[in-house]
């Protein structure tokens, strides 16, 4: 077997698409031998210099591992937008079965989830394992290249069980121009395969969250828990000529990124589990980014509900000062961007000054340390403030961010497994 890992040839702004050159690398090697899966790799969603979804690509194929390199170097220094200062392509080309890729060629998979890696050091791994390697400008794309390298061992001694997603990509004449996809059949698709298929579209908000607004090849991508499903939806959406599918085995929609932590611990640019009690009232800031703070035994840490998150935000503004919470997201400058949370004990009652339970007036305060008393001519006194139930808005359970504003990488509610009821966004 010969593994082709690539990363960043793509562009914010001039498009492109990572996928897409592996998807023509495949294409090349088929005339010859044999692919057998193409990877689509979501690393560490906190890199500040990622392109967009921070995606690496790997083929796996028995094509030789001379000809593999020579077609997937041709395809990236043919395609990669290189005018883009932001991107720095990288290829590394390894021989041998996926399952007996290194330890440590998959410990750097795990690592490229959650830490933000060197290329030099990535260089030095690969050549010690031997492998072809080839960088454009800074290489800094060699690091995603040899994650999606070590990433079939590294899943297969995770958890977390890989997805699946089915891209179909424009006559590459449109590139640039508007998409043409039937809206009607995009949400007929999604309604039918749903929840083998998710994130297919937003129903609350009416977007086509499959279809992206980037200048680049990708017209629609369609994710899920089956291939077959995935490739079903897809065929059956209606839209503009395409020019070619490809069907990605994928860490998308897993949680992969995210490390059990503590509040006290949690360190920058690092995607965690964190289990703590909400110590400030929600606050909406400037923006409409919702913020409050989350503490355990030591530490207090800000917690944010961005603007893009849209109603999840009222989900945040529901919690109170003393709910207990699991939260999940990336720490970025202090602060964890939520993904979504987990209701472990909401407070059910406040503290409150009494009512007089003659004239319904409520009392005031009979001098310190002296109770309360009614402010009427009734008479009536009370030692202290009262519990008075609550009507809460959140349930015990998990909540998320819309479909609109999810990570690449997250896991929705809808795939299951999680430890409390969910309420899953649709």
């Amino acid at each position: 077997m010969t593994l082709v890992g690539l990363d960043d040839t793509d562009s914010r702004h001039q498009g492109m698409c990572t996928t897409y050159a592996a998807a023509l690398v495949a294409e090349r090697l088929r005339r010859e031998a044999t692919v057998s899966r193409l990877l689509l790799v979501r690393l560490n969603p906190a890199v500040p210099y990622k392109t967009r979804g921070n995606a690496a690509l790997a083929v796996h194929t028995d094509a030789d591992p001379d000809h593999a390199f020579a077609v997937a170097r041709e395809v990236v220094a043919g395609e990669a937008m290189a005018g883009d200062d932001r991107t720095n392509p990288g290829l590394v080309v390894a021989s041998g079965s996926p399952d007996d890729v290194p330890d440590g060629v998959a410990d750097w998979h795990d690592r490229a989830l959650r830490e933000l890696l060197d290329p030099a050091e990535a260089r030095t791994l690969a050549a010690d394992a031997g492998y072809r390697i080839e960088g454009w400008k800074t290489g800094q794309g060699i690091v995603g290249a040899l994650a999606a390298v070590g990433a079939w061992r590294a899943w297969a001694r995770s958890d977390a069980t890989p997805t699946y997603e089915t891209i179909s990509y424009r006559v590459r004449d449109r590139w640039g121009t508007d998409r043409d996809v039937d809206r009607r059949s995009v949400f007929a698709a999604a309604d039918r395969w749903y929840p083998v298929v998710w994130d297919t579209v937003d129903h609350v908000e009416r977007e086509t969250v499959c279809v992206p607004h980037t200048p680049g090849p990708v017209l629609h991508g369609i994710r899920g828990d089956e291939a077959d499903a995935t490739r079903g939806c897809a065929a059956a959406i209606e839209s503009e000529t395409v020019e070619r599918r490809e069907t990605f085995v994928t860490n998308q929609g897993t949680d992969a990124h995210l490390a059990t932590g503590t509040v006290s611990g949690a360190a920058e640019g690092h995607g965690y589990w964190l289990d703590g009690v909400v110590s400030t009232a929600p606050e909406t800031r400037r923006g409409g980014h919702v913020f409050f703070e989350l503490r355990d035994e030591a530490e207090t840490l800000d917690c944010a509900a961005f603007a893009p998150t849209g109603r999840f935000r009222d989900r945040v503004r529901a919690l109170r000062v003393g709910d207990r919470l699991t939260v999940c997201g990336e720490v970025s400058q202090g602060t964890v961007k939520l993904e979504k949370f987990a209701v472990r004990e909401l407070i059910r009652t406040e503290r409150v000054t009494p009512t007089c339970p003659d004239c319904g007036r409520k009392m005031e305060s009979a001098g310190r340390d002296q109770g309360y008393r009614c402010r009427g001519d009734c008479g009536t006194t009370a030692p202290g403030k009262v519990d008075r139930d609550l009507d809460r808005a959140l349930e015990r359970g998990w909540y998320e961010v819309p479909p609109t504003a999810r990570r690449h990488v997250a896991k929705p509610l809808v795939r299951g497994g999680f430890d409390a009821p969910t309420h899953p966004e649709r």
